[in-house]
């Protein structure tokens, strides 16, 4: 049993001995029955009022309860539906009181949250209207009267740190491109003169609209300023290119040179104004040594021609080169061919320095074939001829790749332009086989006149004999006597003096006749020995021919221990 209906039973016993201690009462005080009655009525109306009034008060609270559970049930309905949250479970067999309790509870928590939301909304609209005004962009689409779900919160934030970071990004291009500007504009000597380029370089950076088209105008304003400084400084680029050419051709001392270094770097416009009066001088000084100026540029055109590979042909067809009326005109003509022969050197630069690589390689292929042939570099000492042959056999590999490599570019080059490549007024390829085939045949001509000397010193060794080819010791001989003769292979030959000297058949040489042969001239060979025996000598030669004949045996015996076959 509950301690409620305890006391509810102890309050009805309590009321049943009060009106039982009224009865006694009144029973001594004697009062009538009516009036018993009527005090009984008054206690019964007495405490039936207060029940009722009792009742009525906790129906009342009842109702109150019921009422502030319907309404919080209705609230609970819209937060969740703003809050994007699900319903409010109610707990089953839950009592009035405490279902009104959780109700409140919960409404009073759905409360704080649709607070601490639009709080947070207001916050983060705050910092998107600030970084608006700054990137001059919309704010953001969110509805400000109802209440943002968490999604849509963290979509705003993402939101927030996107624009921070363009904020970021956009600032630090416009430092970097404030600070490139303010560098032009003192380089150029340029004064702010627009609206925008005094918000630019004057007004504080804070308040810079960083928006994308003032970025663009930014970097618009940046090119220009860097587009009239490359101009400026091309043109002050040109203006010492000038001075110095000019330098060149007038032979300014280099004292007088000195002057005009400080100016010699930079493109401010004081620098550009004293440069041009620079040129104005010089070119006025140029005038006054006409004749020294084209000379000059005529050794500079000479250079250029021997780069381009110019042929003869092409050279003479510049008549102006060979005029010897020095004016402006001719001075005129000159500056003109010597800029079109630098440009056209410098468009075709690569194809020049590779026919001047495969030039230069050719040469000393040529350098080192000639050293091949020179029997002389067999006594060079230190390596030198194998470092010599290596080179060589380096070049022969290296020499067709580069002519190959060569080939491609040029046909490349003759495709792109239309017209012949040439090197000394022909084709390159013509010009190298031409170079190949002149090779071979002074190669071919060395050759044959390599075999014809031998042939021509074989033929005069086999008809006068041999020379020794190293020195032999000369032997000493005993006095001998006048008149003596000594044989040689059945042969008399007698010593003419005493102290004449007999050469040694074993080593290969002869006594030759008094009166010698001259040997054989021209480029005809040489008839053999026994042809020649066969000859009729002529008048006043028949003696020494003799002779000669006679020593034909110790001759042919000389020969065969020399190792010639006749």
């Amino acid at each position: 049993m509950r301690r409620s209906e305890v006391l509810a039973e102890e309050s009805v016993v309590c009321l049943q001995k009060a009106l039982n201690h009224l009865r006694e009462i009144w029973e001594l005080i004697g009062i009538p029955e009516d009036q018993r009655l009527q005090r009984t009525e008054v206690v019964k109306k007495h405490i039936k009022g207060l029940l009722d009034m009792m009742i009525a008060e906790e129906e009342s609270l009842k109702e109150r309860l019921l009422k502030s559970i319907n309404f919080c049930r209705k609230e609970l309905d819209i937060l969740c539906r703003e809050l994007s949250l699900e319903s409010f479970e109610e707990k089953e067999e839950s009592t009035i009181l405490q279902l009104e309790k959780d109700l409140r509870t919960q409404v009073e928590v759905m409360l704080k949250k649709k607070k601490e939301r639009m709080q947070e909304l207001k916050v983060l609209q705050e910092r998107d209207q600030d970084l608006c005004e700054i990137l001059c962009t919309k704010p953001y689409s969110i509805d400000s009267a109802s209440v943002p779900s968490l999604e849509e919160l963290d979509q705003f934030r993402q939101h927030l740190q996107a624009l921070a970071e363009t904020k970021a990004n956009r600032r630090e291009e416009f430092i970097n491109t404030k600070k490139q500007i303010i560098l032009c504009m003192e380089e150029l000597d340029h004064t702010p003169d627009t609206s925008f380029e005094r918000d630019v370089v004057c007004e504080d950076e804070d308040a810079f609209c960083l928006s994308l088209e003032n970025i663009a105008a930014l970097q618009t304003l940046l090119r220009q300023l860097e587009m009239r400084k490359a101009q400026n400084e091309a043109v002050c680029e040109g203006l010492r290119s000038r001075i110095r050419e000019l330098w060149d051709r007038l032979q300014i001392p280099p004292e007088d040179r000195e002057a005009v270094a400080t100016f010699m770097t930079g493109s401010k416009a004081k620098i550009r104004k004293a440069l041009q009066s620079e040129v104005d001088q010089l070119e006025e000084l140029k005038i006054q040594n006409m004749k020294k100026v084209v000379e000059a540029i005529r050794v500079e055109l000479a250079l250029y021609w021997e780069k381009c590979f110019y042929s003869q042909e092409q050279r003479q067809a510049f008549a102006p080169y060979f005029d010897e009326d020095y004016s402006e005109t001719l001075l005129q003509l000159h500056d003109s061919e010597l800029v079109e022969l630098k440009h056209y050197y410098e468009a075709h630069k690569e194809l020049f320095e590779g026919v001047q690589k495969w030039e230069d390689s050719w040469k000393l292929f040529l350098e080192f074939e000639r050293k091949a042939s020179d029997p002389s570099r067999f006594t060079n000492r230190g390596g030198n001829l194998l470092k010599e042959e290596k080179q060589r056999a380096k070049l022969q590999k290296t020499l067709p790749k580069l002519e190959e490599e060569l080939k491609a570019r040029i046909e490349l080059w003759e495709q792109e332009h239309s017209k012949a490549f040439v090197v000394n007024g022909q084709k390159f390829m013509e010009y190298v086989r031409e170079q190949w085939e002149m090779h071979r045949l002074e190669k071919e001509k060395a050759k044959q006149e390599r075999q014809l000397k031998k042939t021509q010193q074989t033929e005069t060794e086999m008809l006068y004999g041999s020379t020794p080819r190293t020195p032999s010791k000369r032997r000493v001989l005993g006095p001998n006597t006048p008149g003596k003769v000594r044989k040689l292979n059945s042969t008399t030959v007698s010593s003419a003096t005493p102290n004449s000297t007999i050469r040694s058949v074993f080593g290969g040489t002869v006594y030759h006749s008094p009166v010698s042969r001259p040997p054989p001239t021209g480029g005809k060979p040489s008839k053999t020995p026994s042809r020649l025996g066969q000859r009729t000598a002529p008048l006043g030669r028949q003696g020494h021919d003799k002779e000669n004949i006679e020593l034909s045996g110790s001759i042919l015996t000389a020969r065969t221990f020399k190792g010639f076959q006749i």
